[in-house]
């Protein structure tokens, strides 16, 4: 990257590493630092050192001490040479690290809600970047499949459907069930228990036996988690999600007592009221619990036990964790426990702690009592992209295969992208308007863009050559997009930095819209003389390539046509 030979060029001549920026003035060059003020070293003289390097066309001092980078015409035409020599390979790096990711962890016996889409794409999106980044990644979808909840379905389940059921007859109604039943049967359970609380103990007492082992209990709870699994995969097909392994809290069991041991014998847990607590220095951190005062184990346990089977196994540089925000203070306590207990250092963990989605009024806001089904919104989505495809003048054009095709495509997309393309941190809003918008910063935007450059190069029959680009005279609008497609893999590189897949959704929006803008003023295959047209057919398969390349990262596929 450009960025980094910079900043060994300034490392070589003042023995500091220097922060190096793009300038919001483009008048003020590529790129620009202040190391000569934070160094307190003259600005000219580093400057005079760097100015002979032939990837720029000046380097000035400008105001009180910051350093100008111009990079040569010839340089910003080499990237379009690199972008198609590399091709999907554009961008990408080779690290050589290892990193958990955990994310999605739907609950069993619940179809899949809006509440984890966040969870979902963002965490695909986060794999999808540091494995581009030459990073060996392993996805963990952490099931919630073991605590109190499944000692209540199972005696509503016993109660309401297995009631003096064996054998064959049993099992034809465990095999029949399905996902929308199971999620009745749990409301069913927590309204009838506010009339009648002795069904709570009852639903414990289940929970210890599934503890335990016992062979009923195990039986319908494995029936509950194969329908849950199998509805899990429907959905993640539909979004092209792909999780390396799926080990639920249940795994992990059989290690939850030696953790509970290491944690005594370290003298990190303590006894507090009958239950086993952790303390913080200093006490910068509430108490946590790893132990209940009726023996039964916590989240944090599990979780204690999770990260030190992930890593033993998998021997990570980083593990992080895609998460709610409203775990903030759980995670906080995880990675300073794993700390104390001298398994790892808290930095070797981040928790990307997402917010809410929010919906406008209408038809798919949340109703008292109703939880939002993901499948409900991915349809919607769907039928709506299709709708406008069917209305376009492109889409007329396209068979019906083909429209459906796109239509699942474009949907599916602007969903991801809606999401994608704001800050993790933040609550996003569910506005339909915005979210299938052609003309503004949207999935379907950036992918009829693609769509388009596709469409050039079909029309010209162009062939990409591995060859040099001839220079030429630039207009305004080739140089703008020159002067950005260059930063593509340093984008990468922060929103892997910054865990924020948003970063190249501003990237790629703002190279769109310059491209867009070119093509409405300048002709390409109709340039005013070949050598013209070959460096504008070479400028729209690069941007094509980017954009792919960056649509792919976060998980959004790119129709040829559209």
């Amino acid at each position: 990257m450009i960025r980094n030979e910079i900043a060994k060029l300034l490392r070589e001549i003042t023995g500091k590493e220097a922060r190096i920026e793009h300038p919001a003035d483009a008048g003020h060059g590529d790129y620009s630092t202040n190391i000569a003020m934070e160094a307190k070293l003259d600005a000219k003289e580093i400057a005079r050192k760097i100015e002979d390097n032939p990837m720029f066309e000046k380097v000035e001092v400008a105001g009180p001490g910051f350093i100008n980078f111009f990079l040569t015409k010839e340089f910003l035409l080499d990237t379009i040479t690199q972008i198609l020599r590399q091709k999907e390979k554009y961008g990408g790096a080779e690290q050589g690290k290892t990193l958990v990711i955990d994310y999605s962890a739907p609950n069993i016996a619940k179809p899949f809600g809006i509440g984890h889409l966040r969870s979902t794409i963002i965490g695909q999106a986060l794999y999808n970047i540091y494995e581009f980044l030459g990073w060996q990644c392993i996805g963990d979808n952490h099931l919630g499949d073991w605590g109190t909840q499944f000692g209540e379905l199972i005696y509503q389940l016993k109660k309401d459907k297995l009631k003096d059921k064996a054998g064959k007859e049993k099992n034809k109604i465990l095999e029949d069930l399905t996902i929308e039943e199971l999620e009745k049967l749990y409301v069913k359970f927590h309204e009838e228990a506010e009339k009648t609380p002795k069904m709570g103990e009852e639903a414990r007492s289940w929970f210890k036996k599934l503890e335990k082992g016992d062979k009923e209990a195990k039986e319908i709870w494995q029936a509950c988690v194969d329908l849950s699994l199998k509805e899990f995969d429907r959905i993640y097909k539909l979004l092209a999600i792909k999780i390396d392994c799926a080990l639920g809290e249940s795994f992990y069991q059989g290690m939850l007592k030696k953790v509970i041991d290491e944690a005594i014998k370290k003298k990190i847990a303590t006894k507090s009221q009958g239950a086993l607590i952790i303390k913080y220095p200093q006490e910068k951190l509430p108490p946590a619990m790893i132990l209940k005062s009726d023996g039964a184990t916590t989240y944090l346990t599990r979780d204690l036990a999770t990260i030190k089977y992930r890593l033993k196994k998998w021997k990570p540089d980083l593990i992080l964790y895609e998460v709610g925000a409203e775990q903030y203070l759980h995670f906080k306590q995880l990675f300073w426990a794993v700390e104390l207990l001298r398994w790892a250092k808290r930095e070797k963990f981040f928790h990307v702690a997402h917010g809410l989605i929010r919906f406008k009024e209408g038809k798919l806001s949340t109703r008292k009592g109703r939880t939002i089904h993901l499948e409900e919104v991915l349809k919607e989505a769907i039928k709506r992209a299709r709708k406008i495809i069917e209305q376009s003048e492109t889409g007329r054009g396209l068979s019906k295969e083909e429209k459906e095709k796109v239509g699942e495509a474009v949907g599916i997309g602007a969903v991801k992208y809606n999401d994608l393309s704001q800050h993790y941190s933040g609550d996003i809003i569910f506005d339909w308007d915005k979210i299938l918008n052609l003309k503004g910063n949207s999935g379907p935007y950036l992918q009829y863009t693609f769509a388009r450059c596709q469409s050039v190069l079909r029309k010209a029959e162009y062939k990409v050559k591995d060859e040099k680009i001839k220079s030429i005279d630039l207009n305004k609008e080739e140089e703008d997009i020159l002067r950005i497609i260059y930063e593509f893999p340093e984008v990468i590189e922060e929103a892997a930095k910054n865990f924020s897949p948003n970063l190249i959704c501003n990237f790629i929006f703002g190279l769109a819209q310059r491209y867009n803008l070119f093509y409405t003023l300048h002709p390409i295959i109709k340039a005013e003389t070949p050598e013209l047209k070959v460096f504008r057919l070479a400028l729209t398969a690069a941007i094509a390539q980017v954009l792919k390349n960056a649509l792919s990262l976060l998980g959004i596929s790119a129709p040829e046509k559209m």
